[in-house]
């Protein structure tokens, strides 16, 4: 598998949280940064998604290594919903392959998703690292499984059916008449013309991530925090 050269220059950002001793720790989520930095510029990302997101999807990417495939996706909720907000990369040919409108969950917000939960029945999306898995024809037509990394976080995901399938809402046209995409009952769903052509170019074993401006998730994230004691 095509490895990256991990010689990077550290990108500190520390989340404080207590104990329940009320001991003081501090999270601190290790990016990368000399590798997304190089990426962002080679793959001409500048203006088009935002490098804070890319930066933690980059140094999750690389810390997976049940990943079986050089793509990733990034799912960014600190946009709106009649924004531009999924990009897949070629990780190996340095490539965006896709940029699309994605819906969010209908109970993490109307334009903007802004909560989330890893609970069944909660109606909102989950942040945080997920493996694509299968894909199958369901009652949303051509659909993906996606395995949630992250414990306490978005590991309900297949117990909630969070999948990835397309829907008459997620299309560009509904932004026009309420402004906004319609929602879901928590899973990322796009548009019908993208739906198939994305899917298959992120089924079996790539890796996802949904971000959005959360300490919450960066306090809980398995994969991006560092912890240490204060």
């Amino acid at each position: 598998m095509y490895k990256f050269l991990l010689t990077a220059s550290l990108l500190i950002l520390p989340v404080f949280g207590l104990t329940h001793e009320g001991q003081t720790k501090v999270y601190t989520p290790v990016i990368e940064n000399t590798t997304s930095q190089s990426l962002y510029q080679e793959m001409d990302l500048q203006g088009k998604v935002n490098k804070k997101a890319f930066d933690m999807a980059v140094a999750g990417y690389e810390k997976i290594p049940e990943r079986k495939r050089d793509v990733l996706t990034l799912i960014d909720f600190s946009k709106p919903s009649n924004e531009k907000r999924l990009f897949v990369f070629d990780m190996k040919n340095k490539k965006l392959l896709f940029s699309s409108v994605v819906a969010h969950g209908r109970n993490s917000g109307g334009l903007m998703a802004t909560q989330f939960s890893n609970q069944n029945g909660s109606h909102k999306s989950s942040l945080g690292f997920y493996l694509t898995q299968n894909t199958y024809q369901g009652k949303n037509g051509y659909s993906l499984v996606l395995e949630g990394l992250e414990k306490g976080l978005n590991d309900n995901a297949r117990r909630r059916a969070i999948v990835m399938h397309g829907a008459n809402y997620a299309n560009p046209s509904v932004v026009k008449n309420g402004g906004r995409l319609g929602r879901s009952f928590g899973c990322p769903a796009l548009p019908h013309q993208l739906n198939r052509p994305i899917i298959d170019a992120i089924k079996g074993g790539s890796v996802l991530y949904i971000y959005a401006s959360s300490n919450d998730y960066l306090a809980k994230s398995s994969i991006l925090k560092k912890e240490n004691k204060g």
